[in-house]
C-alpha cells in the first residue's frame, strides 16, 4: 500500500481498485437514467436482430462514466472491447492494426476521440459506414491503394469536447449520447457501493457528506472516498461518520460546496488579478499555473454550473456569488458579472 500516487499517475493498486470500483451491468450503474434507458434498449434490440450494435458517441464532462459505460455494453452484447485514444493514434498504421484485428461484433473503444488527428479520422469514415479500410501501399510511382474488408464491429467514442468533433465525424454516430452531473443522492449511492466493496463501515450521513462535495462527478466521489478512509483509519476507528467525513474533507480543503484549493485560486485570480474580469482563458492559465484545456475541461465547467464563473465573448468573468464566496469587495466602479 506505500505505492500511491506520483505525479498524477495511477500506480498499479490504483488502478486495480480504479476497475474494482466499476459497475459492470446496466443494473449496477447509478444515474444517467434516460441515456442507461435508452442504451439498454438499443443494446436489446441488436442481440435480438443478431446485429453489430450502431456506433456510439459518448459526451459529457470527465469522470461521470463514459468508459464505464462502453465496458458495461461490451459486455452486454457478449463482445470483447479493444480500449484506445485519441492521441495514441498517431499514423494510418496504427488504426489499421486495430481494425483489422477486430472480430465480428467487437467493440473498439476510443477515448478522447476529438483528439484524433485529421488524416487518422478520415480513414474511420469507410471503415464506420462500409466496414472497409483503405489502404495505401507505397510511395510516389508505385503508390498503390488496397482495400481490406473489416468484420462489422462498434466503434463507441467518448469525448470531453464534443464541439470540436467534425460534422463528417459526428454525423456518423447513429447514437449520440450527453452525460450529465449527478445529484448528491444519486452519488451517494455511489459512495455507499464502493464502501461495501472496499470493506468500509459508513454511515448514510457519512456517504452523504462525500457525495455532497463531490462536483456531481462519481470518480471524485470515489477518489474522495479513499482519501477519507484513510483519514479513518489513521485518525479515528475506521468508521466513517460525517463528523469524520467535514473533518477529512476539511483537512483537504475541499469545502462545503465542493469547491477545492485550485477552485478557488482561479476565482481569486480573476477577482484580485485580473479586477473580477473578463480575462481569456489563456492568461488565466498562465497566472494559476495550470493548462488552458485543464481549466476549460476540468475545472470550469462545475464553476459555471454553480454560477461563480462565466464565459462571455471577453473572456472569464467572476459572479457575485464568487465574491460572497471569497469575502471579497469588488474595486470601486467594477460590479461582478456585467461584461
Amino acid at each position: 500500500m506505500a505505492e500511491r500516487m506520483i505525479s498524477g499517475v495511477l500506480s498499479k493498486p490504483d488502478v486495480a481498485l480504479e476497475l474494482t470500483l466499476r459497475p459492470s451491468l446496466f443494473s449496477d450503474f447509478t444515474g444517467q437514467a434516460k441515456v442507461k434507458e435508452r442504451l439498454e434498449i438499443a443494446v436489446q434490440a441488436a442481440r435480438q436482430r443478431g446485429e453489430a450494435l450502431d456506433h456510439i458517441l459518448l459526451s459529457g464532462p470527465p469522470g461521470l462514466g463514459k468508459t464505464t459505460l462502453a465496458n458495461i455494453i461490451a459486455k452486454a452484447m457478449g463482445a470483447s472491447l479493444k480500449s484506445t485514444s485519441g492521441p495514441t493514434i498517431e499514423k494510418a498504421g496504427d488504426l489499421a492494426g486495430l481494425l483489422t484485428n477486430l472480430e465480428e461484433g467487437d467493440v473498439l473503444f476510443i477515448d478522447e476521440i476529438h483528439r484524433l488527428q485529421k488524416t487518422i479520422e478520415e480513414y474511420l469514415y469507410p471503415a464506420m459506414e462500409d466496414f472497409k479500410l483503405d489502404i495505401i501501399i507505397d510511395q510516389g510511382p508505385n503508390a498503390r491503394s488496397v482495400r481490406l474488408n473489416l468484420p462489422r464491429f462498434t466503434l463507441i467514442g467518448a469525448t470531453t469536447r464534443s464541439g470540436l468533433l467534425t460534422a463528417p465525424l459526428l454525423t456518423r454516430f447513429a447514437v449520440r449520447e450527453r452525460l450529465d452531473y449527478y445529484e448528491a443522492d444519486q452519488l451517494q449511492k455511489i459512495v455507499v457501493r464502493s464502501a461495501r466493496l472496499l470493506n468500509l463501515e459508513i454511515e448514510e450521513a457519512g456517504a452523504h457528506e462525500i457525495a455532497r462535495r463531490s462536483r456531481g462527478t462519481p470518480r471524485i466521489a470515489n477518489n474522495l472516498l479513499r482519501r477519507v478512509r484513510d483519514y479513518a483509519q489513521v485518525r479515528h476507528d475506521g468508521r466513517i461518520t460525517a463528523a469524520v467525513a467535514d473533518r477529512a474533507l476539511e483537512m483537504l480543503e475541499i469545502d462545503q460546496n465542493g469547491l477545492d484549493e485550485m477552485d478557488k485560486r482561479i476565482l481569486e485570480t480573476i477577482i484580485v488579478k485580473f479586477s473580477g474580469g473578463p480575462v481569456g482563458v489563456s492568461s488565466l492559465a498562465v497566472a494559476v499555473g495550470e493548462e488552458p484545456d485543464t481549466l476549460e475541461e476540468v475545472y470550469e465547467p462545475y464553476l459555471i454550473m454553480e454560477g461563480y464563473l462565466k464565459r462571455t465573448s471577453q473572456g472569464r468573468v467572476a459572479t457575485e456569488l464568487s465574491y460572497q464566496k471569497l469575502r471579497l469587495t469588488p474595486a470601486k466602479g467594477n460590479q461582478p458579472g456585467l461584461f
